[in-house]
Parts: structure tokens; C-alpha cells; sequence
């Protein structure tokens, strides 16, 4: 091993930072070379915290291609398999090779407005909904096709690993990591005599795109989270969302899916 430049972000609460240090002492230990300035040049990047932090350092790392993995001082830990106690095993693991990748796919999305196009990345989730907490009313198109007219709080479109997060507390269903698809599932659908908007999570195949168009009375008053963080537009058309063509490296030692599932959901 050549590189042993590992970047190392943590949140900011006392338990990440006690960890942080111990994992330093230790890393430097085994003549590794920790850095808390994110170098582009590192060949490892570990989180400490929550499924927060994780998220956060995804983003913060603009969604590179270096591997990743998250110790976790959080309460869930979904994405953060590593507990602090593990930290000896894990270093050792690591030195050793063994460890595997997954490739987690992330959403790409196209903001379009009157005047200008964006460009957005999640690792989780990207949601539509109205400011204020109000009901929003939009047209729902894959690749084009006019799906429904929905009307309620908004729309949710997640990757597999976003799936366990607000898709699954809004009863959304789970996708495994290794199903490229992505799931699109209401808030608060209203169904009435008035309208009509589907109930429950749509699994939709990785190579297609969903557009969400809302009416024009919502141009300005529209909320997008892209990973939990708020973004508004301004003269808002619509967005577009698939799968992006890059992928998140995620180090993975010795973790079972459907262990993960049952110890953290049942």
C-alpha cells in the first residue's frame, strides 16, 4: 500500500471528536498519513458521526470517486458501519485488504428554470414540495410519459442506500443496494373526488428519468431538498432526476445487508 494519505471528517459533537483523536493516534501508529483538510489525494476517506456526517462528507468531497467509510458515534449509522470500539480491527483490515467496494449510485438531477439550468447530485434523496408546508400540485412524467396529475405535500425520489432513510419514515419501500433502481414515493398524497394521486412508492428502473413539472403558481414558492439541505428557485419549471453516471466507492468490511436491516429496523 503506497498511499497512505486517509482523510478523516468528523462532526462536531463530543463522541465523534474523542474518536477522531484515538483514530489519528492510531492511524499514524500503523505510518498512515491522517489529514482533516480533505485531500483530493488521499487514497481512503473516513467518516466519523452519524448517517449526517456521512452524507455531508459525500457532498463535501463533491461526490469523488475516492473509497469511503464511516465509523459511527450516531444513532443509526445505516451508511456507518464501524463502531468506535472496532477501530484496531478495522485499521488492521484495511492494511490487509480485507475489505471489498460496492458502487453506490447517486441521482442527477436538471433544475430548469426561466432563465437558467442547474445541476444537483444526492446520494439519498431529492424531494419537491411548496414552501410553507403547504400542498403542492405537479405533473409526474417518466421519460416523458405523463404518469399523474399529483397533488399533497410533494415527491420524493430516492437512490437504494436513500431508501432506508425519510423514504422508509414516509412508508416508502426498501431497494437493495445492488438493484439499480431508484424509488419515487408521495407525501401525504390526496386522493379524493377531486383528485386522484398514487399512495405508495413506485421502483422505477435506474436508465429512465422522472420529471416533476408543478404548476405555475409555484414558480416561486417551491422548496427542493437535495440530501436534506433546502434549495429554492427562482421562475421554477421543473427537474428532471436519474441516476448520475458516477458512483460513490463505499468500503465495506464484513457487513450483511439484511443484518444491517434487522438490527436497525426491527
Amino acid at each position: 500500500m503506497t498511499n497512505k494519505l486517509i482523510n478523516v471528517l468528523s462532526n462536531s459533537n463530543f463522541e465523534s471528536r474523542k474518536t477522531t483523536k484515538r483514530l489519528i493516534q492510531k492511524l499514524k501508529k500503523h505510518n498512515f498519513n491522517p489529514t482533516t483538510t480533505l485531500s483530493p489525494k488521499a487514497a481512503l476517506t473516513i467518516t466519523v458521526g452519524g448517517d449526517g456526517a456521512f452524507i455531508k462528507a459525500v457532498n463535501r468531497t463533491k461526490f469523488s470517486s475516492t473509497p469511503i467509510v464511516g465509523i459511527n458515534t450516531g444513532h443509526l449509522g445505516f451508511y456507518q458501519e464501524i463502531s468506535p470500539d472496532q477501530l484496531d480491527e478495522f485499521i488492521d483490515a484495511y492494511k490487509n485488504n480485507r475489505y471489498h467496494v460496492e458502487e453506490l449510485p447517486i441521482l442527477s438531477a436538471e433544475v430548469f428554470t426561466n432563465q437558467k439550468k442547474y445541476y444537483v447530485q444526492a446520494i439519498n434523496e431529492i424531494v419537491l414540495k411548496a414552501q410553507n408546508s403547504k400542498a403542492i400540485h405537479m405533473n409526474v412524467f417518466v421519460d416523458r410519459n405523463h404518469l399523474e396529475k399529483f397533488s399533497g405535500d410533494g415527491i420524493l425520489v430516492a437512490t437504494p442506500s436513500g431508501t432506508s432513510g425519510y423514504n422508509l419514515s414516509l412508508g416508502g419501500s426498501l431497494i437493495h443496494p445492488q438493484v439499480e433502481a431508484m424509488a419515487m414515493t408521495p407525501l401525504a398524497g390526496i386522493s379524493s373526488s377531486s383528485y386522484r394521486s398514487l399512495k405508495s412508492t413506485i421502483v422505477i428502473p435506474g436508465q429512465h428519468v422522472i420529471s416533476l413539472v408543478p404548476e405555475r403558481r409555484y414558480a416561486n414558492s417551491n422548496l427542493v431538498l437535495i440530501d436534506g439541505r433546502e434549495h429554492t428557485y427562482a421562475q421554477f419549471k421543473r427537474i428532471n432526476i436519474r441516476f448520475s453516471d458516477r458512483r460513490i466507492n463505499k468500503l465495506v468490511l464484513e457487513s450483511n445487508y439484511w443484518e444491517n436491516i434487522k438490527s436497525k429496523f426491527l
